[in-house]
């Protein structure tokens, strides 16, 4: 049953992931761009190592955003002495202020829409459970990796 989950899990999240790319067209952005505006929004000033923990852009492809978001004009990096941290621009902020609400309703619609407030608590109760638990292993998993090399 574990498998079933994680698949169906997969299958969402990757369907949602192309429902939101057409969704935030309007706004000129990607679901991964706009991910990483957010957590530069929540966060700001930080580093691209932070930042690229806190999303789900590998470092290669971190470093690609970053370089098109800097060139829209969206985001700026400013060295301090060894640290380069990142920030958002005031161009943005109007992006953010209509793209953001548009997008956690579209989002949150997919739970609303079939889920009702019980279930929807259970759901995330359960998802932060799970998440917490796979944190966990990734720990373990690099620890394992490390002792092995």
């Amino acid at each position: 049953m574990g498998s079933l989950i994680w698949l169906r899990l997969i299958r969402f999240t990757s369907h949602s992931n192309q429902l939101s790319n057409n969704f935030l067209k309007r706004f000129d952005l990607t679901t991964a761009q706009f991910d990483v505006l957010m957590q530069i929004h929540v966060y700001q000033p930080l580093t691209q190592i932070e930042l690229a923990e806190k999303v789900t852009v590998t470092q290669g492809g971190i470093s690609r955003m970053l370089a098109r978001l800097e060139k829209e004009g969206y985001i700026v990096r400013k060295q301090d002495w060894k640290t380069k941290t990142i920030s958002l621009t005031e161009k943005v902020g109007a992006i953010l202020e209509e793209s953001m609400p548009a997008q956690l309703a579209f989002q949150s619609s997919f739970f609303d829409d079939v889920l009702n407030e019980e279930e929807t608590k259970t759901l995330y109760t359960l998802m932060t459970r799970v998440h917490k638990h796979s944190q966990k292993k990734t720990y373990h998993l690099s620890n394992f990796f490390y002792t092995i090399t």
